[in-house]
């Protein structure tokens, strides 16, 4: 009897160990899946047809209008960057989702604001413009940045990408915000020039992407999709200053009351989640961050 017993705590003192070794071996490849995808590139953005950069001679009447598709258009690229990021953050849906969920989604928005920026030239005498071979976009490789039209003044804001913070995200890009890493600090937001004249004033904000302490890995997706909702905020109150070029109301601090300070305080609650998705992982959570968020102006 007691040989039985010793045999069968051997037994079971086998198997135990053959879990554990089993245990051992399976966190082991979790931990080197989890380091693969902590290291995976920068998600895709997309890439679209810059428009500012075949306009040509477009009327003064017109210009205003003008400006505030081209900051929609910008806008709705940061949108789509930032669904990007989620995605490879969390991917869902089949082999198709991307192209049926956010590409063309994007391309019939495109098309939209492409038909007004027609009509806005048109309606003031100016020979309206075959602008409906750019509305589809495709996928640039991961890291690479979206090209913008917010370049006011250079002729195509062909630098800048809204919400693609590669390498953790923690440098800007082309202008005046957030998006790209390692190509300068902004959002193609810098400028306010257009087909001509500026008219639209454009909003000016602290730059957060080249200000980041080091992300961690597993933080890089959540500040990617922060950095975008950052630069999609700038693209709201371009759109709104081009709207109230077009249709100036309520008084002298119209615009600092409605559109410059509604958006700091957005800026405020996007930057807090930045360094909180950087203090969950690492514990150091970058409070003073925070002082990036204002002051914003008008230029």
């Amino acid at each position: 009897m007691v040989r039985r017993t010793q045999q069968h705590r051997k037994h079971a003192a086998l198997k135990l160990g053959g879990v554990g070794v089993l245990a051992v071996v399976l966190l082991g490849g979790g931990l080197t899946l989890a380091s693969a995808d902590d290291a995976a590139a920068a998600p895709q953005t997309a890439n679209c047809p810059t428009v500012r950069d075949k306009l040509s001679n477009v009327p003064a009447a017109a210009r205003a209008g003008v400006e505030q598709e081209l900051a929609n258009l910008d806008k709705q690229i940061a949108d789509a960057n930032a669904r990007l990021a989620q995605q490879a953050a969390n991917p869902q849906g089949g082999p198709n989702f991307v192209q049926n969920a956010i590409l063309g989604p994007l391309a019939s928005k495109r098309t939209a604001a492409l038909d007004r920026i027609g009509i806005a030239i048109n309606r003031v005498g100016g020979q309206r413009p075959d602008l409906a071979a750019f509305a589809t976009c495709g996928l640039n490789a991961p890291g690479v940045p979206s090209a913008v039209n917010g370049n006011a003044g250079n002729g195509n804001g062909n630098a800048g990408n809204a919400g693609n913070a590669g390498n953790a995200g923690n440098a800007g890009n082309a202008g005046n915000g957030n998006g790209n890493a390692g190509n300068g600090n902004g959002n193609g937001n810098a400028g306010n020039g257009n087909a001509g004249t500026g008219v639209a004033q454009r909003v000016s904000c602290p730059t957060v992407a080249d200000r980041l302490p080091a992300v961690p890995a597993q933080a890089a997706a959540e500040v990617r999709r922060e950095l975008a909702n950052l630069d999609s905020q700038i693209a709201d109150a371009n759109a709104r200053l081009a709207q109230q070029a077009a249709n100036p109301q309520g008084g002298p601090n119209f615009v600092r009351n409605t559109i410059i300070g509604p958006l700091e305080d957005r800026r405020v609650a996007a930057i807090n989640r930045i360094a909180t998705a950087i203090g969950r992982v690492d514990g150091n959570r970058p409070a003073e961050l925070v002082n990036l968020a204002r002051p914003c102006s008008t230029k």
